[in-house]
């Protein structure tokens, strides 16, 4: 199906350009969103009619999302999560629970706006991308931890995913030392 973008999608076209497209996306996604139109030749000269009024409107909106992603930009925010030793989620960090977080503290975020290939499923420090406008976005840093106190530790640049505690089994030093309290036993008796 072929359909005229009203604004610029990423990875198909900027605003005006006809573009093919599965019949699928186009009406689960692009029609429904009022992101595109059929390509018909009504629609081709209602949109030429409009476009003064599209342009105007994108342009508001890529300048409102400029001034949210000036203050966005370069954020942390931390996500308590519970895992184990080894740094690995019981679960994982979403879009959802990272819009969420976001927009605890006074960003008004979309869990659609969170550019998140893969859930984060390991504790550390993660950079997101929030896609703010097509051609806006802001990178905030998501710090996930166990608790407070490991969050801070972690902004500090500890690592808190070791795999040992410190110490080491090693048989042969048990071996000395069963040896050496054996020989201590039989001086006592």
């Amino acid at each position: 199906m072929e359909v005229i973008l009203l604004e610029r999608i990423s990875k198909l076209g900027q605003m005006g350009d006809v573009v093919r497209v599965r019949d699928g996306f186009a009406r689960n996604f692009l029609l429904p969103k009022g992101k595109a139109l059929r390509a018909s030749e009504a629609n081709r000269k209602r949109f030429e009619r409009d476009r003064v009024q599209l342009e105007a409107r994108n342009l508001e909106r890529r300048s409102e999302a400029e001034a949210v992603a000036a203050k966005l930009d370069g954020q942390s925010f931390i996500v308590i999560r519970q895992a184990g030793e080894t740094g690995q989620l019981y679960g994982s960090v979403a879009a959802r629970d990272i819009s969420e977080a976001v927009s605890a503290n006074g960003f008004s975020v979309a869990r659609s706006q969170v550019d998140l290939n893969l859930p984060i499923k390991t504790i550390g420090i993660h950079a997101v991308r929030i896609a703010l406008h097509p051609e806006v976005a802001a990178t905030v840093t998501l710090n996930v931890a166990r608790s407070a106190d490991e969050a801070q530790r972690q902004s500090r640049g500890e690592d808190l995913t070791q795999r040992d505690a410190g110490f080491e089994f090693e048989p042969e030093d048990e071996e000395a030392e069963g040896e050496a309290e054996v020989e201590e036993a039989v001086e006592e008796s």
